[in-house]
């Protein structure tokens, strides 16, 4: 620091002798600025030849068509390891594994016995388990019956009801006033209590919560259609270890009656004297698979974090036929790779950014968001209050046939400003000043009832409160088909987006300050 000083202070007093020589030897030695990188000259890296040529072997038969923890997902991730070998990025993990380990379990159906009052009762027939538990045998003396189960401002079924380790009843629907109107909205509307897929998670949730130790859901108007998918376990995917300690069954008439007859008048919660057995041995099986994980240090705030993600999975071989899956995902994982490329490339070249970024290719996203939600729930690789965003691909090399602008260079944004308005302003920003791509933002809408916010791996980052933007070119009649193949892309079109998010990434990365949290999930 001394020396420094030293050398600047001299500088000062040569300066003010009028030594012109002296001072042009000041001015470059000390004053002048590092010239600012064109990210332009990167951004030409990514080229639509080099594109196809990864998704003409990503996407190919020999990767079977990359299912979740078998052979041809083995061959994704070492290809996918390989390109950030052969770029010099190295793993984000300490121990230099590009491999985070997602451990997972394939659902099989329990074995369940009950007994109730004497009675016994048969899986399927009159209970279904629609969550993986953990194996066990339940005893109860009393089953406390809920209702509706709801806890809402406006109602409640718990006031004063005590479920903490206890056997929960309780049924679908919510109370409605005299004139038929819903009690909670006050209005002919009903709310999520009423809403066939909320109120499973919702009720759930809130028993949960709460204590309870096992809930029996009351809900005869799908009984038969939940026994059907879920009562003889379809292969179903979830984390392993991530089985719920309470056990969650959907009840039929028979069962719900013998412990509360009038259950479908009674909406009075009480505590029912009850003779309580339930034996429950889960079968599921257990699976290994990878997420990759590729980590560019920050020159100036490396503790400062950008994710670009993508999944590497697609839906495997079914009949005999393979499904490619080159829009969904193989254009998002080419994609990033492209993108780590170019970033490597100004790395070498002594413009590398001042954050890092973090290149995470996920997991299971066909079975669930599996990889994106062990990363951000279990083993977050870096903290992830460090995350500043996450720029998620998830189909971004085809075009919705059902859009109706004539306009084929666009590209939907989904989540921009959901939490971050200077991250919506900042897309915008640079979209508009290197690309013109049509942003189109349709299924950005709250009320979209397509859900796609929830559907991709951004949404295991936003529920953290991490700023997302998924890109997407909307389905088509190839989504999830054999038919989804590589000489379907349009590269041009994959080029294009694949730039504007290395654009976006390398202004987040850059700028100098972070961007700011200034929304709620819910506004």
């Amino acid at each position: 620091m001394k020396k420094v000083f030293s050398l600047f202070l001299l500088a000062i007093i040569v300066a003010a002798c009028g030594s012109s020589s002296a001072n042009k030897t000041s001015t470059s030695t000390v004053m002048t600025p590092k010239k600012v990188a064109d990210p332009v000259e990167y951004a030409n890296t990514i080229t639509s030849a080099d594109l196809k040529t990864a998704l003409y072997t990503y996407a190919s038969d020999d990767f079977e068509g990359r299912e979740t923890g078998q052979p041809g997902q083995k061959k994704a991730v070492n290809f996918i390891k390989e390109h950030y070998m052969e770029y010099g990025i190295p793993a984000a993990k300490k121990d230099g594994d590009y491999f985070q380990n997602v451990p997972l379990e394939v659902m099989a159906a329990p074995e369940v016995k009950a007994n109730i009052n004497g009675k016994d009762f048969a899986y399927i027939d009159n209970l279904v388990s629609v969550s993986s538990s953990n194996t066990g045998i339940l005893n109860a003396s009393e089953v406390v019956y809920a209702g509706y189960g709801i806890e809402d401002e406006n109602y409640s079924d718990y006031t004063n009801l005590d479920i903490k380790g206890k056997v929960v009843l309780f049924k679908s629907g919510e109370p409605k006033n005299e004139d038929g109107t819903f009690f909670i909205t006050g209005t002919d509307e009903a709310s999520k209590w009423s809403n066939m897929r909320q109120q499973f998670a919702e009720k759930k949730d809130v028993a949960e919560e709460k204590g309870a130790k096992a809930v029996l859901f009351y809900y005869p108007e799908v009984y038969d259609m939940v026994a059907s998918r879920f009562g003889r376990a379809s292969g179903r995917m979830t984390l392993a270890g991530n089985a719920d300690d309470m056990y969650f069954f959907i009840v039929n008439p028979d069962l719900a009656k013998s412990i509360l007859s009038d259950i479908d008048e009674n909406n009075t919660p009480t505590v029912v004297k009850t003779s309580l057995t339930i034996d429950y041995k889960n079968n599921s099986e257990q699976l290994a698979s990878e997420n990759v994980a590729a980590f560019l240090k920050g020159t100036e705030k490396p503790d400062e974090i950008i994710v670009i993600s993508a999944h590497l999975d697609h839906e495997g071989i079914k009949d005999g036929k393979v499904y490619n899956g080159a829009d969904d995902d193989g254009s998002g994982t080419v994609a990033v790779l492209e993108i780590a490329q170019a970033f490597a490339k100004a790395s070498k070249e002594g413009n590398g950014p001042k954050r890092s970024i973090l290149f995470l290719n996920v997991t299971g996203e066909e079975k669930g968001l599996l990889g994106s939600q062990y990363y951000s729930d279990m083993d977050p690789i870096f903290p992830l209050s460090n995350t500043i965003a996450d720029l998620n691909i998830d189909m971004i090399g085809r075009t919705d046939p059902k859009r109706k602008s004539e306009n084929r260079n666009y590209v939907y944004l989904i989540g921009s400003d959901k939490l971050s308005t200077e991250l919506h302003n900042i897309s915008e920003e640079m979209n508009t000043k290197y690309m013109n791509i049509e942003l189109d933002y349709t299924f950005n809408d709250d009320n979209d009832p397509n859900r796609f916010y929830y559907r991709s791996d951004h949404y295991n980052f936003a529920k953290n409160n991490i700023p997302v933007i998924f890109y997407f070119n909307g389905t088509h009649d190839d989504y999830h088909q054999p038919s989804d193949t590589p000489d379907k892309i349009q590269y041009d079109l994959l080029e294009n987006r694949t730039r504007l998010v290395f654009y976006t990434a390398w202004e987040l990365a850059n700028r100098e300050n972070r961007i700011v949290v200034d929304k709620t999930p819910e506004e």
